[in-house]
């Protein structure tokens, strides 16, 4: 069975991925961050986001992604409006985090149940 915490962590991270990219024009046109800075902050968070989806697998993974988390909220210093959508991933990301845990705690108490009756 996959893992419900990957699965939901992993789907946070890619709509995160999006966001992050669109900020990159958002921060060249309104903010007049210069393009190369814009380029590498916005589309490096889209690119880490993508790959720090792919592991989820490995438990350092999970930092990563808390990492991710603080970098989005720090962003709102740039972009003011991603302190806001910085907050909403972050607890997005938490609850999919926390959620998928008790998922799985559940599912393996209600299998050992299964298999001793």
């Amino acid at each position: 069975m996959r893992d419900p915490k990957r699965a939901m962590a992993a789907a946070i991270l890619a709509l995160q991925a999006v966001v992050l990219g669109l900020t990159t024009p958002v921060m060249i046109s309104v903010e007049d961050v210069s393009t190369p800075l814009a380029l590498s902050i916005g589309l490096g968070l889209c690119v880490l986001c993508i790959l720090t989806a792919g592991m989820l697998g490995r438990r350092w993974g999970y930092a990563l992604g808390w990492a991710i988390q603080v970098v989005s909220i720090a962003l709102g210093v740039v972009v003011l409006t991603m302190l806001a959508l910085g907050v909403i991933f972050a607890s997005l990301w938490a609850g999919a985090v926390l959620l998928g845990d008790k998922i799985a705690r559940e599912r393996a108490a209600w299998e050992a149940a299964a298999e001793t009756e």
